[in-house]
């Protein structure tokens, strides 16, 4: 592993980390304008246009390639399930309730990561940190609701809830791989199994995956080449810097630069309740990055 999983984070790898989930508020304007492609058909072209480049830049890396990494490799791959999963079941939950409701309820992936590293990976974890993820939840349940989030027939948060606990199996399976790999050789596994899981969906569900406007194809490479190679190869080598549990808070900045991206790039006014949910996210990453893993010994302050 190249980077620090204990005491205090390396700040290059929080700065990446944030950088890249900061690129990742792209995502929402960009699935919009890639319209009429269907969520299977987007979530496919965005890894297929980017499994290139990444293929690329994990053959660069290759020499640091360890013999021994096969189990690692395949934590990415499952990783790529799990990222494939919390997709589907996140543009399936839109269908049933609304975007704010949805997206808010994925924001639940720092608790699941939270719980798993404390209940079967041992970790302890200082009351600091639990204090940082209250805030940056509250934050991110105050821009929900300025987003006009309320409780639906149930199925559709269901689904969010389902898709969180994706998004955080992800996470984890991603630290696991970056132990042993680089960045971007579990950058490539990830891609390579989401490619090949978008396009089975895709077909199963009989998504069209031609007959697209331009605007379209260009919001698809924007989708691949901004977002699925330079965020997430940012995110996925920060990943490897910080504790996996930072990782899953600060992965949480997307939802506030999707706010601030919607008012600079669309015109969309940024309401006061915004503004403070906006706070107490950035507050609650900052408590979690001076909050590392106790080593040993009871939970501290």
């Amino acid at each position: 592993m190249d980077g620090t999983r204990a005491g205090t984070p390396d700040p290059r790898g929080l700065a990446a980390l944030i950088l890249g989930a900061s690129l990742l508020g792209f995502a929402a304007m960009l699935v919009r304008w890639a319209a009429p492609a269907g969520p299977l058909a987007v979530g496919f072209y965005r890894m297929a246009i980017a499994l290139p480049p990444v293929a690329w830049l994990a053959w660069r890396a290759r020499n640091s390639a360890r013999r021994e990494a096969g189990k690692a490799r395949l934590w990415a791959g499952v990783a790529g399930l799990c990222f494939v999963g919390d997709l589907w079941m996140w543009h399936s939950s839109l269908h049933h309730t609304s975007a704010a409701n949805a997206t808010l309820l994925v924001t639940l992936a720092p608790i699941w990561v939270a719980v798993v590293s404390v209940v079967w990976l041992g970790a302890k974890l200082r009351r600091r940190f639990w204090l940082g993820v209250a805030f940056a939840l509250g934050g991110a349940l105050i821009l929900g609701l300025a987003k006009g989030a309320r409780w639906g027939t149930g199925l559709g948060e269901l689904l969010g809830a389902l898709a969180s606990l994706a998004y955080g199996a992800f996470t984890l399976a991603l630290g696991r791989a970056r132990q042993e790999l680089s960045a971007p050789e579990a950058l490539f596994w990830v891609v390579l199994c989401c490619t090949a899981g978008f396009g089975v969906l895709g077909l199963a569900q009989g998504e069209a995956f031609t007959g697209y406007p331009a605007r379209a194809w260009w919001a698809l490479a924007g989708l691949g080449l901004v977002v699925q190679v330079v965020a997430w190869w940012l995110i996925t080598w920060g990943i490897g810097h910080v504790s996996t549990n930072l990782g899953a808070m600060g992965l949480m900045t997307q939802p506030v630069a999707t706010v601030i991206l919607g008012w600079l790039l669309l015109g969309e006014s940024v309401k006061p309740l915004q503004g403070l949910g906006t706070l107490l996210v950035l507050a609650g990453i900052a408590a979690c990055a001076f909050a590392p893993p106790v080593a040993s010994g009871p939970a501290e302050a």
